[in-house]
């Protein structure tokens, strides 16, 4: 009897880093894996990308509407309560022996809840990260005291997980799956990028990913005004948006890129670059710029400058190629030209990657295959760390 994964994604970005481990699972001779569709992948306005999973060649399992929109403050807590509800039929309906779930956002406490009630066990990867300045801090933490195995990418966070209290036997520190992306990754040639995505890649070539800062509401206006406003001082040759996640405020950066594209013809902006264009499209860039956590994580593996504005990611462990600034016109534009400089661009090649060699999805399916379902993985205990 094969063991059922249940692996439920529900943005662009987690399935992204999430596709070796499903690709590990699937083709694993004792696993079988069930994939729930949820999120932004079901949403028209995120660019549909439930259909770049299904040309990725993954049955999909089961697919659950949630979201309400991305504008109004209360439409993130409704899409949760829908998401919760729908979730909990799908786990009913699937009965799988382990759930998998990854990261911080919204989508992912929804499915954590659902499988809680249902008594079923929880695995969850990147647990022990902090995000200070978005709520995705307090959605990870509350993941992780409903998880039962905990795959974290590095020692530190390791030791945070167990300052919350979790047994040192459900920790497993396996790396970075980001890294099994850039490791063995077979990208599109220039030229092919350039024809799908009708841009000529002439450097200096920002990408530029900014999403809402969930509890810095009240400045959206005020921090959006200065990220564009560097943008506009600054000779580029183009500059690529993608389009923000699906959080509250996201609607408000969407129609600034929109206006910003529309005076500038070297501006190109996309809902979703997908998978395999993204990570193309990498090695071509000169530089990060915005708030996401790809800069955070995945930008060293590129050898790219980052700049990170404003508090979304602040108390994340960060490597040295990464500038980070507060929401301020002046300090962001100081740092992209930092970013531009030969010096610091040639000092980034020699820097360690802490996260590992690529082969995390294999360390996870191991754990999958072998840990023990049966009713002790369901009765946590509090471990106090002893005081010194």
């Amino acid at each position: 009897m094969k063991r059922k994964i249940c692996v439920v994604t529900g943005s662009r970005a987690e399935y992204g880093v999430l596709y070796p481990t499903l690709k590990a699972i699937a083709s694993a001779r004792d696993l079988q894996l069930q994939l729930v569709v949820t999120g932004m992948h079901l949403s028209p306005a995120f660019g549909l990308t439930v259909k770049e999973i299904e040309a990725d060649g993954f049955p999909i399992a089961g697919r659950v509407k949630m979201l309400v929109s991305s504008a109004g403050e209360t439409d993130m807590g409704k899409s949760i309560a829908k998401g919760v509800m729908g979730l909990v039929d799908c786990y009913k309906r699937l009965k799988p022996d382990i759930v998998l779930l990854i990261a911080d956002r919204f989508e992912m406490l929804a499915a954590a809840v659902a499988a809680m009630t249902v008594n079923l066990p929880i695995a969850h990867i990147s647990g022990g990260e902090i995000s200070e300045g978005a709520m995705d801090e307090q959605i990870r933490h509350a993941i992780t005291k409903m998880s039962h195995i905990h795959f974290v990418a590095i020692k530190e966070n390791a030791m945070r997980v167990r300052q919350m209290g979790e047994e040192p036997w459900r920790i497993k520190t396996v790396g970075g799956p980001w890294m099994d992306n850039i490791r063995g990754f077979k990208p599109l040639t220039a030229d092919q990028i350039s024809s799908r995505l009708g841009i000529e890649l002439k450097p200096p070539l920002l990408l530029v990913t900014y999403h809402p800062v969930t509890l810095e509401q009240d400045k959206s206006d005020e921090h959006i005004k200065a990220l564009f406003g560097a943008l506009a001082e600054i000779d580029t040759g183009e500059i690529i948006f993608t389009y923000p996640n699906a959080d509250a405020g996201g609607m408000k950066i969407i129609r600034a890129i929109k206006a910003f594209q529309a005076k500038r013809p070297n501006v190109k902006a996309f809902k979703n670059l997908g998978r395999q264009m993204y990570f193309s499209l990498l090695p071509h860039v000169d530089m990060m710029v915005g708030n996401s956590s790809s800069g955070i994580l995945e930008s060293l593996g590129f050898y790219l400058p980052v700049v990170n504005v404003g508090n979304r990611q602040k108390g994340r462990f960060t490597t040295g190629n990464i500038i980070s600034v507060p929401d301020r016109k002046k300090e962001i534009l100081k740092a992209i030209r930092k970013a531009m400089e030969p010096a610091f661009r040639k000092k980034i090649r020699s820097m360690p990657n802490p996260y590992g060699r690529g082969n995390t999805a294999r360390n996870i399916t191991e754990v999958l295959r072998t840990v023990n379902l049966g009713p002790a993985i369901l009765r946590k205990k509090f471990c106090t760390i002893p005081m010194t």
